[in-house]
């Protein structure tokens, strides 16, 4: 794995960041959050002090990253995205901090964020992004039948396909009961699996072709009701 101070190092090419903050309860923008951007793993190192407009929007930045051919040649050799750090805070709610968002060169990142009201006590709230897919070590998928069991109670198979408004993730084995449940908007769960499985470098049919891919499977899953299992939410590429 390439560490901090190499990544730093190769840090040749830019990306583009800016990041959207909303109420966690009314959705509404948050004008006037400052947001502090370092690299990650080094929290001394601020880069950029930002604060979001009457939209709730930042303007947008260009940060460092790796060379652009580390994301058109996949390898876990070298880190093909430079991880940021961004902590968010503004009067009347919670502070949020989140580690390891991925920046990919060439591309603009866009980083949503959402605020809770604050009570009289504030509590920071800690996102950790895992390494990517293609360049994180993961464990092997779970192994499933070709047949599905269909002994038990009820509609196993729904009527017809259907596109959901909502996807429940379940955050663990099928066989896990204690791990939790998500409801996660299926447009959004789409897109954060896309960036958690590809590079957002790479060529625009490349991606429509993936992304293809896990829409079909994401609507059998619904489909056979069959679970799905989440690996992590990040930075979401338009």
């Amino acid at each position: 794995m390439t560490s901090i101070k190499a990544m730093q190092n190769n840090a040749v090419d830019k990306g583009r960041l800016q990041i959207n903050v909303t109420s966690d309860i009314t959705s509404f923008p948050v004008s006037g959050a400052s947001i502090t951007i370092s690299y990650t793993g080094v929290p001394d190192s601020t880069l950029e002090q930002l604060s979001t407009d009457a939209s709730g929007q930042t303007e947008e930045v260009e940060l460092a990253t790796p060379p652009l051919e580390y994301s058109l040649n996949p390898s876990i050799e070298e880190m093909p995205y430079a991880e940021y750090t961004f902590d968010v805070s503004a009067p009347g709610f919670e502070p949020v901090s989140i580690s390891g968002a991925e920046l990919l060169p060439e591309v603009k990142a866009i980083q949503n964020v959402r605020l809770r009201p604050s009570e009289q006590q504030q509590n920071e709230e800690v996102f950790v992004i895992p390494a990517h897919t293609l360049y994180g070590e993961y464990p092997p998928k779970i192994a499933e039948e070709e047949i599905k069991p269909i002994n038990e109670t009820g509609e196993i198979v729904l009527s017809r396909v259907v596109v959901p408004e909502y996807i429940v993730v379940h955050d663990g084995s099928p066989r896990d009961t204690t791990a939790q449940n998500y409801y996660v908007k299926y447009k959004d769960y789409i897109k954060n699996v896309a960036s958690s499985e590809i590079y957002a470098t790479w060529p625009a049919d490349t991606i429509r072709a993936n992304v293809l891919a896990i829409m079909s499977f994401t609507l059998n899953r619904v489909y056979t009701e069959w679970s799905l299992r989440i690996r992590s939410f990040r930075v979401i590429v338009r």
